[in-house]
């Protein structure tokens, strides 16, 4: 199996995702949440932050149905959506959905966490249900 790209800068956000939580860097002098993860702030340019869980919803801003497998295993078609989160206006971030049917643009999702093999966990995405 394919492995995520873990680097210096991600390394912990893995680490709580494989916990099931989802969280962002916060800037300790500003307050911006960012993510991903990075050294910087985009706004102060500080090198100053912390972790903070926040809820994993978000609204999908596009999909695509794959038909290409690009790990082994993976059946297809499956889709892929891209989601805003609510906590980071400006982030992106992506999954596999986990829903009956398509999603629909603007639609209000939530994270899903998927435990594969080797220890890693994939946040994936389904419609809320609060």
């Amino acid at each position: 199996m394919m492995r995520p790209n873990v680097d210096r800068d991600s390394a912990a956000w893995w680490e709580r995702v494989a916990g099931h939580e989802f969280a962002v860097q916060r800037c300790d002098r500003c307050g911006t949440r960012r993510w991903p993860a990075r050294a910087f702030c985009p706004a102060c340019r500080t090198e100053a932050w912390a972790w903070e869980a926040v809820e994993p919803i978000g609204t999908v801003v596009s999909w695509i149905v794959n038909h290409q497998p690009f790990m082994p295993g993976l059946g297809t078609p499956y889709v892929v959506v891209m989601v805003r989160l609510a906590a980071v206006p400006g982030a992106l971030a992506w999954g596999n959905w986990h829903g009956d049917g398509e999603p629909q643009a603007g639609q209000l999702v939530e994270a899903v966490y998927t435990d594969v093999e080797n220890g890693v966990t994939l946040v994936n995405w389904r419609p809320y249900t609060a």
